[in-house]
């Protein structure tokens, strides 16, 4: 059990990198005045998208549940696992709103300002403290 909890913090942690890095990367996306840099912005968008965000939130999803799987009645009747679900739900959507953002810059349809995405690029703060506190704390 061990094992399986050590590489599910190893896959979040992958996952959140991606999660900050990613939305940062639309930041000097949307500033990019040159086709040479919007260019270079797309190919590194896909890589970090396909290449470490998707893996990793796949890979966070199927070691939780296999964690859960070691103690389903207790993790289940656990009011904080709930919420916790609920703000991987919550993060799953962030990571599919990424993938939407990142196929309009791909097809050069963004219309959103920097500006925007510098406020995007914080949602997931929220959903992080809340699920370490509610997996450390238990309250």
């Amino acid at each position: 059990m061990l094992w399986v909890k050590a590489f599910h913090i190893i896959a979040v942690i992958c996952w959140f990198a991606g999660l900050f890095y990613l939305p940062r990367l639309f930041v000097y996306h949307a500033m990019s005045e040159d086709q040479v840099s919007r260019e270079r912005f797309k190919i590194m968008e896909r890589k970090l998208f396909r290449g470490i965000m998707t893996p990793s939130a796949i890979a966070t999803v199927v070691l939780g549940l296999w964690l859960i799987g070691f103690n389903p009645s207790y993790y289940m009747s656990s009011w904080w696992m709930h919420a916790k679900l609920g703000l991987v739900a919550i993060l799953l959507l962030y990571h599919f709103a990424c993938w939407r953002i990142m196929l309009d810059f791909r097809a050069d349809r963004n219309t959103r300002s920097h500006v925007f995405y510098r406020y995007f690029n914080e949602v997931p703060v929220l959903p992080l403290v809340a699920i370490v506190i509610l997996v450390v704390v238990k309250p």
